[in-house]
C-alpha cells in the first residue's frame, strides 16, 4: 500500500510539472498578446522612435554563431529627404552615372514585338483575375468555418497595380527597363501596404517534418523566409535581420552555414541595378511588425505555433523542422518591430516557366571534398565544349554572375535560373544573394574563376566595370547614395562599401591578364550594342 501511495503522488506531480509547462509556455504567452494594447501605429511604424534621442553607440558585438538569436535593434526611422530630393541633387553622383551614354545606349537586339515579352498581357490578366476569385472564395470559407464576420470588401486585381505592371514589362533585356517608373512605385508600395496574409515559402513548405538531420547543408532553418501577401495582391519574400550590420561572418564558418542577411538582399539589388544588369527582383527594406502583419494574419497553424514571447517580452518566432525547433534560433522584434527584406515575387511559373540550371563552377558542399574546377586551372576548356556553353552567350552570362557575386562575396551559387521563353541567349536571374556581404574585410578570389580561367568578358560588362573605377562615377560613392533610398540605411557599413572598390580594382586586373595573355580579341566580346557605347568615345578600353 505504500508503495501504490508513493507512485500516485509521483504520478500528480508529474501531471502538476506538465501543466504548469503548459501554463507558461502557451497560455501565458497568448494571454499577455491580448492584453497588450493593439492599436496600429500612426503613420510609419518607426516614427515614434525618431523623435526620441539617439542612444550612445554600443561596442560592436562579438561575431554570433548560428546558435544565437538575432535580435532586432534597429534605429531605422523616417528619414529627411535631401534638398532635391533622392537622385536629382545637382551632385548627384548617381544621378550622372545614370546619365552616362553607357546607361542611354539603345539595347540589342531591339524589341520587336510580344515574342520578346515574357508575358502575354491579357492572358496574364485573365490568370491574375482568376487568382483574385480563389482567394475571395477561399477568404469566405475561412470565415464562415471560423464563424466570423468582416465587413472588408471582396479584393479586385487592378490593373495599374505596381506588381501587374512589374510583371508584364519584363523582356528579354532584363527584368526592368532603365527608364520604367514601376520598380520605384513598386518598391515604395511593398515598404506601406498593409499584409492580408504570410506564409511559409514553398521549399520550406515541402520540408516541414522531412528535414534529414545528417545532411551537412540543410535547406532550411538558419535562414527563415516568409511569403507575404499585400493589400493590392502582390507577394514578396520576406527575410527577417539575423546580424546586426558591423558583424562579420567568422573566417571558421563554412559558406552553406552562414547566416542569410536581409541588408544583402536590399544591396544586391542596388547593385545589380548600377551595374546595369537588371536581373535581381526589386527589393526594399522594411520593418515589419510580426504580431499584426505576420501572426494576425497567417491561417498557417504551423507558423502559428512558433510564435512566442521571449524573456524579454520581445516577439519571436522560428522555423518549424526537426532539428530547428528551438528558440535559441528564433528571430525576435523588439518588442514588436522586426527588420526584413522584402523582394518581389516574379510571375508564377504557370505563366512563365523558368528553368533551374546548375552552376557549372558549384562548389562542393562538404567539409572536405573539391570540385574539379577548384583543382583543375584548365577545366574551363571542358565547359566549353558542352552545350549551351559553346554556341551561345551562356557563358558570357554565367561570367557576369561570378563578378556579380565577387563584388559582393557570394560563394552559395550553386544554381541560376532563366526563363525559358527567351531560349539559350536569356538573361540569368540573380536570385537568392543574402549570403553575399559577409566578410568586407577578405577577397574570395575563387568566385572569379569564372573569368580568370576562361578569360572572356562581354565589352558592355568591363565598360560599366571601368567608369565605375573613376572618381566622378565611383562605385562605392554611387552605391552609399542609392542606398540612401531605403527605409533601413544604412543598409551597409562603410567598410562593405569601400571594400567594393577595392574588388572592382581587382576585377579589372584579372581582365587586365588576361588581354595581356590572349590578346584583346579573344577576352573581350563584342556585340551591336558594345560597339555603339564605345563608339559615343565616351569611355574608353584600358588594357
Amino acid at each position: 500500500m505504500p508503495g501504490l501511495r508513493r507512485d500516485r503522488l509521483l504520478t500528480l506531480l508529474l501531471l502538476g510539472a506538465l501543466l504548469s509547462a503548459d501554463l507558461y509556455f502557451h497560455l501565458w504567452p497568448q494571454v499577455q498578446r491580448q492584453l497588450r494594447p493593439r492599436e496600429r501605429p500612426q503613420g510609419c511604424p518607426c516614427a515614434g522612435r525618431a523623435s526620441s534621442p539617439a542612444p550612445a553607440p554600443a561596442p560592436a558585438a562579438a561575431p554570433s554563431a548560428p546558435g544565437t538569436v538575432a535580435r532586432n535593434f534597429s534605429r531605422a526611422g523616417p528619414r529627411a529627404e535631401p534638398a532635391g530630393g533622392g537622385r536629382s541633387g545637382s551632385g548627384s553622383k548617381l544621378q550622372a552615372l545614370f546619365a552616362h551614354p553607357l546607361y542611354n545606349v539603345p539595347e540589342e537586339p531591339p524589341l520587336l514585338g510580344p515574342e520578346d515579352s515574357l508575358l502575354a498581357s491579357q492572358e496574364a490578366l485573365r490568370y491574375y483575375r482568376r487568382k483574385v476569385a480563389r482567394w475571395n472564395r477561399r477568404q469566405k470559407m475561412y470565415k464562415e468555418q471560423m464563424n466570423l464576420t468582416s465587413l472588408d470588401p471582396p479584393l479586385q486585381l487592378r490593373v495599374e497595380a505596381s506588381w501587374v505592371q512589374f510583371h508584364l514589362e519584363i523582356n528579354r533585356h532584363g527584368l526592368y527597363s532603365r527608364s520604367s517608373p514601376v520598380v520605384s512605385k513598386l518598391l515604395h508600395d511593398m515598404k506601406r501596404f498593409p499584409t492580408i496574409s504570410a506564409d511559409y515559402s514553398q521549399d520550406e513548405k515541402a520540408l516541414l517534418g522531412a528535414c534529414d538531420c545528417t545532411q551537412i547543408v540543410k535547406p532550411s532553418g538558419v535562414h527563415l523566409k516568409l511569403v507575404l501577401r499585400f493589400s493590392d495582391f502582390g507577394k514578396a519574400m520576406f527575410k527577417p535581420m539575423r546580424q546586426q550590420r558591423d558583424e562579420e561572418t567568422p573566417e571558421d564558418f563554412f559558406y552553406f552555414i552562414d547566416f542569410q542577411r536581409h541588408n544583402a538582399e536590399i544591396a544586391a539589388f542596388h547593385l545589380d541595378r548600377i551595374l546595369d544588369f537588371r536581373r535581381v527582383p526589386p527589393t526594399v527594406g522594411r520593418l515589419v511588425n510580426v504580431t499584426k502583419e505576420i501572426l494576425e494574419v497567417t491561417k498557417n497553424e504551423i507558423l502559428q505555433s512558433v510564435f512566442f514571447v521571449s524573456p524579454a517580452s520581445n516577439v519571436c518566432f522560428f522555423a518549424k523542422c526537426p532539428y530547428m525547433c528551438k528558440t535559441e534560433y528564433a528571430v525576435c522584434g523588439n518588442p514588436h518591430l522586426l527588420e526584413g527584406s522584402l523582394s518581389a515575387f516574379l510571375p508564377s511559373l504557370n505563366l512563365a516557366p523558368r528553368l533551374s540550371v546548375p552552376n557549372p563552377w558549384i562548389r562542393s558542399y562538404s567539409l572536405a571534398g573539391k570540385e574539379e574546377w577548384e583543382v583543375n586551372p584548365l577545366y574551363c576548356g571542358t565547359v566549353r565544349q558542352i552545350y549551351p556553353y559553346n554556341s551561345s552567350n551562356r557563358l558570357l552570362n554565367v561570367i557576369d554572375m561570378a563578378i556579380f557575386d565577387f563584388l559582393i562575396g557570394n560563394m552559395d551559387r550553386h544554381h541560376y535560373e532563366m526563363f525559358t521563353k527567351f531560349g539559350d541567349d536569356g538573361f540569368l536571374i540573380h536570385l537568392d544573394n543574402a549570403r553575399g556581404f559577409g566578410r568586407h574585410s577578405h577577397d574570395e578570389i575563387s568566385i572569379l574563376s569564372p573569368l580568370s580561367q576562361c578569360c572572356m568578358i562581354k565589352r558592355k560588362t568591363l565598360l560599366h566595370l571601368q567608369l565605375l573605377a573613376q572618381a566622378d562615377y565611383k562605385l562605392s560613392d554611387v552605391m552609399r547614395e542609392s542606398l540612401l533610398e531605403d527605409q533601413l540605411t544604412p543598409v551597409l557599413t562603410e567598410p562593405h562599401l569601400l571594400a567594393l572598390d577595392r574588388r572592382l580594382q581587382i576585377i579589372l586586373r584579372t581582365v587586365e591578364r588576361c588581354i595581356e595573355v590572349h590578346g584583346e580579341q579573344s577576352v573581350i566580346a563584342i556585340g551591336p550594342a558594345e560597339q555603339s557605347a564605345a563608339d559615343s568615345g565616351q569611355a574608353n578600353l584600358t588594357k
